[in-house]
């Protein structure tokens, strides 16, 4: 199969995909009574080459996301000098180091994943410094991670402590409070698990009108999302197809 031939199935694989995910957030929004206008789709192309990131953006694809930052800086490079005429956000998804928070502002868009003071002071400093280095043009959409899993290890700011570190964020200049984003527990019921977010949501909301993206909802579950209010789904799998296996 020549290169060409193969990059035109592939971005015939991803339309078709691209389609049916938009069908789904159509019928999800009717459902809620929702504009399906209100629902940014957000493409998770973690483990997926560059080239299905420039195809996804040749069809209209404005946001993309990464959950590593060592996977995500080459990358948007790559993508860069694919495609230098097309304008993409991305978007930073996965758990954050704070010592990851200098190379993070170098490409990142918005970082949908603060789940605490340490760190929105980490992308504050870094952001500040590239700014000042023309690294950046525009301060860093920030969103804080809500904690909905009393497991530890999957991120998160705990529930109770969200308010507190939104006020902290609109104290800072260098980066912006955009709103929240979640990931529903593994195995546990979305519905709940989303019913608790979007309580939280409208508190933070009220206080911090600014905050008004909600980010929940995936491949698996971007229906209960939308029905609880989410603005931003974040979708891989459905897209992209079954990841593949990472090199060592």
């Amino acid at each position: 199969m020549s290169t060409s031939t193969g990059a035109e199935q592939r971005r015939a694989e991803l339309a078709e995909n691209l389609s049916r995910v938009r069908e789904r957030v159509d019928r999800a929004c009717r459902a809620a009574g929702r504009d399906p206008g209100e629902v940014e789709l957000l493409a998770v192309t973690k483990t997926f080459p560059a080239s299905d990131a420039a195809l996804l953006a040749d069809l209209g694809v404005t946001g993309l996301a990464e959950n590593r930052e060592q996977e995500a800086s080459p990358k948007v490079t790559e993508l860069t000098a694919l495609r230098p005429a097309t304008e993409v956000r991305w978007h930073m998804v996965g758990q954050l180091q704070r010592n990851k928070a200098r190379s993070v502002v170098r490409w990142a868009d918005v970082v949908e994943s603060v789940d605490s003071p340490r760190l929105a002071e980490a992308l504050r400093r870094a952001t500040g410094r590239a700014l000042d280095e023309g690294e950046r043009q525009r301060p860093l959409d920030v969103l804080i991670q809500v904690g909905l899993d009393e497991r530890t290890g999957r991120g998160g700011c705990p529930p109770e402590e969200v308010e507190e570190l939104a006020e902290s964020i609109t104290n800072m200049n260098e980066i912006h409070l955009r709103g929240l984003m979640a990931v529903a527990p593994l195995g546990g019921d979305s519905d709940v698990a989303f019913t608790t977010l979007s309580g939280i949501f409208r508190r933070v909301r009220r206080r911090f009108p600014g905050a008004d993206r909600l980010s929940a909802g995936m491949s698996g579950d971007l229906e209960s999302a939308i029905a609880h209010g989410s603005t931003r789904v974040r979708v891989g799998t459905a897209l992209l197809g079954g990841r593949p296996i990472p090199s060592p």
